[in-house]
């Protein structure tokens, strides 16, 4: 009869899993509700919810239902929502002037939601593909084949302050214009919004992974193409040091926060982040990042409840402080 093999070893690590006692008592990483953040999208009328085909389970809401939305976030322990207006393609333009609107659809629907639900943050987005004919984040040049830098943060700064006048709790700027961080804190400090926080797209890469949020919105719809190209603000998925140069840059103009997006393919770039500010960090789990998951697991090759539990823990291990996700209902209803 053979003897068995005994390793003579000091340091086991599996002691620290034997139980779930003991593995909860070293674990590292927390995700609670609070830590989330509920993107929701917002139309006109009063019909019934519009859910996105390449989005299982996300609705485009109107304004009435999205304040039940915001209510049921708010008692499963969800702190914040970030709101995402789709237009008619009737109201917009090259300039995209219904972001100057002061009763445009997203300013009602943030006045519709303080109302209802106070204790609520509300973060809205600060960039004009929402509104432009032609799905860019700003408005072109002459030549119609960029976007004109400096003019897009004057519109985006007026932007801003009719966002903090209905009543958000930070706007955040997803343009990646160079110097909008700045200028829009100086017109929101000038208008009297010293209160308004700015959440900054610090980091957003030129992604493929934003076609299902375009479908949402109606950018692609407007632009001909959800393959509209966007390389000449958006960053280079390639570049890290430049993701901590744009970071650092928007905190010097005044940023309250800094946002990686998107968050799972860039998990590296939200730890450069965090090691390069003591700034809160933000993170974006983006469509593309949420159809695919939805995707696999309708086919049957992944496990839905566990994989995006492990896709949004596996950002806030790699530093982000909150997280936007599609995933934050269901997410906070397990928490």
């Amino acid at each position: 009869m053979s003897t068995p093999f005994k390793l003579d070893l000091t340091q086991r690590p599996r002691r620290l899993r034997r139980t779930a006692g003991l593995r909860a008592l070293v674990e590292e990483t927390v995700l609670l509700p609070r830590h989330l953040v509920a993107p929701l999208f917002v139309v006109e009328g009063r019909g019934a919810p519009d859910e996105i085909k390449s989005m299982p389970g996300v609705f485009r809401l109107s304004i009435p239902d999205l304040v039940k939305e915001c209510r049921t976030l708010h008692q499963l322990g969800i702190r914040a929502v970030a709101l995402f207006p789709k237009l008619d393609p009737k109201h917009k333009d090259d300039e995209g002037t219904q972001a100057l609107n002061a009763d445009t659809l997203v300013l009602r629907a943030v006045r519709a939601v303080k109302k209802a639900v106070p204790e609520l943050t509300v973060i809205t987005d600060v960039a004009l593909d929402p509104y432009t004919s032609h799905g860019h984040d700003g408005v072109l040049n002459a030549a119609r084949e960029d976007v004109e830098n400096d003019r897009t943060v004057g519109l985006l700064c007026q932007m801003a302050v009719l966002q903090a006048r209905a009543g958000v709790d930070l706007v955040a700027p997803s343009d990646m214009m160079d110097g909008r961080v700045g200028a829009i804190r100086k017109a929101l400090d000038a208008a009297g919004f010293t209160g308004t926080g700015i959440l900054a797209y610090a980091a957003k890469f030129n992604s493929a992974y934003y076609g299902p949020f375009r479908e949402a919105v109606g950018s692609a719809q407007a632009a001909g193409t959800r393959l509209l190209s966007k390389a000449t603000y958006q960053m280079n998925p390639a570049n890290r040091r430049e993701a901590v140069i744009e970071a650092q840059l928007d905190a010097l103009e005044g940023a309250d926060i800094l946002m990686v997006k998107p968050a799972g393919p860039y998990l590296d770039i939200i730890r450069e982040v965090r090691g390069a500010t003591r700034k809160p960090i933000a993170a974006y789990q983006v469509s593309g990042e949420y159809a695919q998951i939805h995707a696999a697991a309708r086919l049957g090759w992944l496990d839905l409840a566990r994989c995006r539990h492990e896709s949004v823990l596996a950002i806030k291990r790699a530093g982000a402080d909150l997280i936007l996700t599609y995933f934050a209902k269901e997410l906070a209803r397990e928490l």
